[in-house]
């Protein structure tokens, strides 16, 4: 799936309450998006921020991510198995139009569709931007962030095989089918909507058994 995604930072709303301009613009591409955005739903009570937004070749929004608690940073500290220890507690989640294959802008080829691998290496490709082994070097970070890429890629690929389990969640209410693994960096799982959009989640620190789904009703309230 060829995107290009764009980081959104949380802005402070301004004085007296408003909203800034920058704010306001960081929610733009959600706004602009045709598809329903997800999030946890409304037992989670904790903090929720906007995080990036993808786009196709054509510039369609094509998929995005809403972080739910702490807000992670690279966590260079990790050692396998401190799990249960971690500091920071989150949980982001992916949505990705559901896309048939389709024509590229300038009539030269096509746009590859999204599946609920898509989701899934969206997902792993996140928690990975929050990862660095402790005791690696910082110069072979570079080296190790291609590598693990190119591993969730091909976790991805194959949602079948036996890195991946089931787990069933609610979406919107309903129980919903998802791929779900787990490593010693944190957890991932993928699966579809009956809303024309793929699921991709991925988090540290919460457990994702205890998870639901929900369309978000207002994305402008998430800047």
């Amino acid at each position: 799936m060829e995107t290009t995604s764009r980081a959104v930072a949380q802005t402070p709303a301004a004085e007296g309450g408003e909203q800034s301009p920058s704010a306001r613009s960081a929610v733009d591409g959600y706004l602009r998006a045709p598809f329903p955005w997800y999030g946890l739903d409304e037992a989670f009570t904790g903090p929720r921020w906007l995080m990036q937004v993808g786009t196709a070749a054509d510039g369609a929004v094509a998929h995005g991510s809403i972080g739910h608690g702490d807000e992670p940073s690279v966590r260079n500290e990790h050692v396998a198995g401190d799990e249960k220890d971690a500091t920071e507690k989150f949980a982001v989640v992916v949505t990705v139009a559901a896309n048939p294959v389709r024509r590229s802008p300038d009539g030269t080829g096509t746009l590859e569709a999204t599946s609920v691998s898509s989701a899934a290496w969206l997902a792993g490709v996140g928690l990975l931007s929050f990862t660095w082994p402790g005791q690696m070097d910082h110069s072979l970070r570079d080296d190790w962030l291609d590598q693990q890429t190119e591993t969730a890629w091909v976790l991805a690929d194959d949602l079948d095989g036996e890195d991946w389990s089931t787990l069933s969640l609610p979406v919107d209410g309903v129980p919903t089918p998802f791929h779900y693994r787990e490593s010693e960096f944190g957890w991932v799982l993928a699966g579809s909507t009956e809303q024309g959009v793929h699921l991709g989640a991925y988090g540290r620190g919460m457990s994702a058994y205890g998870l639901a789904f929900a369309a978000v009703k207002d994305i402008a309230a998430y800047a």
